[in-house]
C-alpha cells in the first residue's frame, strides 16, 4: 500500500491519521461524563434550555452550562435562539445510536461478570 508513496506522502498520511484520531478522542471525551450522556439522551427527545436540562439532570445551572459548553465545542449540540432564551438540540442522532451500541457492549460485559459469579457460587 505504501510502497509507491514517497516519504513525505507517508508522513502526511500519518499526520492526517493522528489528527483524525485526536478529533475522535475529543468526541469520546465529551461522552465520558454520565451527566452529559443523560443530557444527550434528553436532547435526542426534545430541545431544551440550560435551566430545563439542569432540572432534568439534577445539577446546577452553572454545571449544566459547563457541560453544554463542552458539547458545543465538540460540535455535538446546536444552540437555537428562542427570543431571550437559547435552546439546545442534538446535532446528529447517530450519537444516540453510538451510545446505545456502547450500552449494548456494557450489558454484555455485565452479563459475562454475572455468569462468572454464578460459576464461582
Amino acid at each position: 500500500m505504501y510502497m509507491d508513496r514517497s516519504k513525505s506522502e507517508i508522513m502526511n498520511i500519518n499526520e492526517l491519521q493522528l489528527e483524525i484520531n485526536e478529533l475522535h478522542a475529543e468526541i469520546c471525551s465529551a461522552l465520558a461524563d454520565p451527566r452529559r450522556i443523560l443530557m444527550f439522551y434528553i436532547l435526542a427527545e426534545k430541545s431544551a434550555n440550560v435551566s430545563e436540562l439542569a432540572a432534568e439532570v439534577g445539577i446546577s445551572q452553572p454545571a449544566a452550562s459547563r457541560h453544554l459548553k463542552i458539547m458545543r465545542e465538540r460540535g455535538l449540540v446546536q444552540p437555537i435562539r428562542k427570543g431571550h432564551s437559547v435552546e439546545y438540540r442534538l446535532k446528529d442522532l447517530r450519537l444516540i445510536q453510538a451510545l446505545d451500541l456502547l450500552r449494548s457492549v456494557l450489558r454484555d460485559q455485565l452479563q459475562n461478570r454475572a455468569d462468572l459469579v454464578q460459576v464461582l457460587e
